[in-house]
């Protein structure tokens, strides 16, 4: 099978930051992820590039509700209303009200909400269905870490639909940075996701920030020690603008897509949520 490529939906003009997949599953076409609200022009781009509309679409499959993976799924479902979303257990209330998870963003971002991610709408109940061990021909299985309801989604040909539990890696570079957001990082159950990745022995990685990789056991293993790297910087003390200058020495010149995909500022409070959680 061709390896697949990622639909660049060219977050605020930008290449290669954030992506989502079309599938082929046994019961048509399906979107792995689909962005941000404010990507869908480019999204409806892509679709048309392979001679597609979003009525041809009958299926998306979320790893999380993280609004740089999911923000679009509501619109999409109310101009298309055939499309079937399918989400962890955990995330699917947050789909059908998600009035708590733009309630936060809000917070975390400010002005700059909309911007960035456009309008999140509702996703009607009917539309949403949890995710089962196989889902539409793929084994699907939780990978918390980076969020408790993230799941991964395996084909037969051994492609990880990785969301973001493989972490962020901009092709064409080589170097993996863990995306350690707050509220949910848990450092522990990442290194068990790990794990559970690497039994599962994918053959290639498909990150929606950005690209396929096929090094998956060379991949997976600098995610591990990086994470443990970075959470141990955090643990021992290092301010934010320490932790963002070591993330910014770190990638060199490809610092500005990285962190456009990843602000280092977000993985700092991430980790430093963790550690404090940890403490009390």
């Amino acid at each position: 099978m061709p390896e697949p490529e990622p639909l660049d939906l060219r977050h605020l003009g930008r290449d290669r930051v954030i992506g989502c997949y079309l599938l082929e599953t046994e019961d048509g076409p399906a979107l792995q992820d689909c962005g941000p609200a404010s990507c869908l022009p480019e999204l409806k781009a892509r679709l048309e590039e392979r001679g597609l509309e979003l009525r041809d679409l009958h299926h998306l499959l979320l790893s999380h509700i993280h609004l740089d993976h999911a923000g679009a799924a509501g619109v999409l479902v109310r101009e298309h209303p055939g499309l079937q979303v399918h989400v962890s257990e955990i995330g699917a209330p947050h789909l059908v009200d998600p009035s708590r998870l733009e309630a936060s963003a809000r917070r975390l971002y400010g002005d700059e909400f909309d911007r960035l991610w456009g309008e999140l709408a509702a996703v009607p109940q009917a539309n949403v269905h949890a995710v089962g061990a196989e889902t539409l021909g793929l084994t699907c299985f939780p990978t918390p870490g980076h969020a408790s309801h993230h799941v991964c989604y395996l084909d037969r040909d051994g492609i990880l639909y990785a969301g973001d539990a493989a972490g962020v890696r901009i092709r064409p570079s080589t170097f993996v940075l863990p995306p350690t957001p707050p509220p949910e990082v848990d450092l522990e159950a990442w290194e068990r996701t790990l794990d559970a990745i690497a039994a599962h022995e994918p053959q290639r990685l498909a990150l929606i920030h950005f690209g396929v990789f096929e090094d998956a056991g060379r991949h997976l293993d600098e995610l591990r020690a990086r994470l443990r790297a970075s959470s141990e910087r955090v643990r021992d003390g290092a301010t934010e603008q320490e932790f963002e200058a070591a993330a910014a020495a770190d990638l060199g010149p490809e610092r500005e897509a990285y962190e456009q995909a990843m602000p280092f500022w977000q993985s700092y409070a991430g980790l430093k949520r963790y550690w404090e959680k940890r403490a009390a």
